[in-house]
């Protein structure tokens, strides 16, 4: 069984999937150059009120009430990509055989959503939940299923060996004839799939060819062919072009949730989740920005075209309140410095996050909440300042970046040790460690046979008795910050006096210290001192 999905006035629907407050209301549709921009398609309320297709754009804004709408291909793509994923969202195979129309392979999915019937209202449920008004018919081959889709409203179930007599009555500009194929038949009265196909097959292909012969093994239900099945996409994308610029953030916050919701409810139909999001706006290419700034307006001019941002988030998440928050607080952070003119996001999508807590587990906080809480911070400290310390990849000390925050593993994602193993780890472990001083120490040591004798630090003079280096390093040669260290660890014995007394009397004190010395710069550090 296949399920023909249909768009029906497409144009219409991608307008008002943008702006749901369009919904009940007079729609038309208008596209050409200004001004001479006519009407390419209106609802049935506009129609009553008067609107006709192909009449200019300046007679239907005479009528009242009437909401007008240029024609856009950001929003039909949006729509169009939309329709994909409802399918994808049933079943892997899917055929895209139009802008508003996709072909759906329902077959052995009978065990998991029902029947036939259920599986077309699954459809037009999802359908609307994408913002989208679907006709869904169900029938043995793919041809009788496109042309029920397009003829018959809501759900709709063709049981098999009923074909033609439920295509019948339909009107044969379901079929999509040609056009000189549908003049043709005006010509001779047939008007429905019922009279074609009451027509001798040999005589109608004499007179409109394989087309007539096409035709006509449609509407008795004989049509058969296979499906060319589309690849299903991961990332997820939806634009939307402004009428007037928004410089403000609370109106652009409305139209970003408008964006988010979408981007959720396509990606709740497939079961994923986002786990980044890029976002570029499009700027007026000359803008006047006031800023208020020691009681004068400055005026930017010839401001940049483009302002990207880029979101990564710890782990997927597809709740559009919340990315519309942290996409608001990193705003905060760095507006952009014109009006927008345009908005495109585009995220990349990966499996939703599945958590089951355990009985005797530790609680731990929500990663929505804790990475909101996190982006509220980095927004009054900076992005830069907020993280995790990440050890760089380098042979430089102390070299490391600030990182996001990832959430802790769950008790069942630990690597399980046997006895044996543990034993042996914790015998590994078992060691000395450094406290080490940020920033480093600044001291002066004497050399003595090129080896370091005294130390000088903190308000301490200190006698060194053992020595163990120097361990000399570089790198960066490349970089404006190239560094070069000779490093030593010294075991020192001093007094808080300031003076060395014996080296065995009851008033030493010994500490074993790293030390490194700055061959650029010449100068001497305690870089940390081992416990």
């Amino acid at each position: 069984m296949f399920a023909g999905v249909f768009c029906e006035d497409f144009l219409l629907q991608a307008v008002m999937r943008g702006e749901p407050k369009l919904q009940g209301r007079a729609l038309t549709i208008v596209e050409g150059t200004p001004p001479l921009m006519k009407v390419v398609a209106a609802n049935e309320a506009a129609q009553r009120a008067g609107i006709r297709i192909g009449m200019p754009k300046t007679t239907a804004a005479q009528f009242l009430g009437v909401e007008i709408r240029a024609r856009s291909t950001a929003l039909e793509k949006n729509a169009h990509e939309a329709l994909l994923d409802l399918g994808w969202s049933i079943s892997p195979r899917i055929e895209e055989t139009a802008t508003d129309m996709i072909v759906v392979d329902t077959a052995g999915l009978g065990s998991i959503l029902g029947s036939e019937e259920e599986i077309a209202r699954k459809l037009v449920e999802r359908g609307r939940a994408c913002g989208l008004c679907l006709n869904v018919a169900v029938a043995a081959n793919v041809e009788t299923a496109l042309v029920a889709a397009r003829g018959f409203s809501g759900a709709y179930v063709i049981a098999a060996g009923e074909e033609a007599a439920r295509l019948s009555e339909l009107h044969v500009s379901m079929l999509t004839p040609s056009e000189e194929t549908a003049e043709t038949l005006e010509r001779w009265g047939v008007r429905t799939c019922g009279a074609l196909a009451a027509l001798p097959v040999l005589k109608l292909s004499e007179r409109l060819g394989q087309e007539g012969v096409r035709l006509h093994t449609v509407v008795r239900g004989k049509g058969s062919r296979a499906i060319v099945v589309a690849e299903a996409a991961h990332t997820f994308e939806e634009e939307m072009e402004l009428e007037d610029a928004v410089e403000e953030l609370e109106p652009l916050s409305f139209l970003l949730g408008r964006l988010l919701d979408q981007l959720c409810a396509r990606l709740t139909a497939r079961a994923l989740a986002v786990q980044m999001i890029r976002m570029r706006f499009e700027l007026e290419p000359t803008s006047e920005k006031a800023i208020e700034a020691q009681k004068e307006i400055v005026r930017e001019k010839n401001l940049p075209g483009v302002y990207e941002l880029e979101l990564q988030l710890p782990v997927p998440m597809r709740n559009a309140k919340m990315l519309l928050k942290l996409v608001r607080l990193r705003l905060q952070a760095s507006p952009p410095p014109a009006a927008i003119t345009k908005i495109w996001i585009a995220t990349e999508a990966r499996p939703a996050r599945v958590m089951q807590n355990g009985l005797f587990l530790q609680s731990f906080p929500d990663v929505e909440k804790l990475e909101l809480t996190i982006a509220r911070i980095a927004n009054v400290v900076g992005q830069e300042n907020v993280g995790v310390a990440e050890i760089m990849d380098t042979h430089r000390a102390d070299a490391f970046r600030v990182a996001n925050f990832l959430p802790a593993k769950e008790e069942s994602e630990l690597e399980i040790i046997d006895s044996h193993d543990k034993k042996r780890l914790r015998n590994k472990l078992q060691g000395m460690s450094c406290r080490v001083f940020r920033p480093p120490l600044m001291a002066k040591v004497e050399l003595q046979n090129e080896q370091p004798a005294c130390v000088f630090f903190a308000g301490q003079r200190g006698e060194v008795i053992a020595t163990a280096g120097p361990w000399k390093t570089s790198g960066d040669w490349w970089r404006e910050d190239v560094w070069e260290q000779e490093e030593w660890d010294l075991e020192i014995v001093f007094r808080a006096g300031g003076y060395v007394e014996k080296r065995d009397g009851p008033r030493q004190e010994r500490g074993l210290y790293r030390v490194y010395r700055d061959a650029k710069r010449g100068e001497w550090f305690i870089r940390g001192m081992y416990d």
